[in-house]
């Protein structure tokens, strides 16, 4: 099992690095996922992550008082806003706009009704 937890671990946390970069990838569901990952399978990636100067702070917001900062916050609206203006560029059909903007704001409802970290 714990062979399992370090797979996912190593795996979520490529993905949250991706989503860094990747406006469609977000991050910090794949970093919480990754430390959750961790905790059960190496106590040093575990404390590397919890250290770590970028990913740390986000685990601790979170695991804290359930937090985004407000940094985050705002980079997480201009992905999710440069998501959906690219689909209209590209001429996505109107039910994929829907779909998108319904999901899409949904999310955008969760991480503004988080408390600031």
């Amino acid at each position: 099992m714990q062979i399992l937890f370090l797979i996912i671990g190593f795996t979520s946390l490529g993905l949250g690095i991706l989503g860094i970069a990747l406006p469609l990838l977000p991050t910090v569901p794949f970093i919480l996922l990754s430390a959750f990952c961790f905790a059960r399978s190496s106590e040093r990636l575990h404390s590397w992550l919890l250290a770590h100067p970028m990913f740390g702070p986000m685990i601790e917001d979170w695991h804290e008082r359930g937090a985004i900062s407000r940094k985050v916050k705002r980079l997480a609206t201009l992905s999710i806003l440069a998501v959906f203006g690219i689909s209209v560029v590209l001429g996505a059909p109107s039910l994929v706009l829907t779909i998108q903007a319904v999901v899409l704001g949904c999310v955008m409802v969760f991480i503004w009704s988080r408390p600031n970290g």
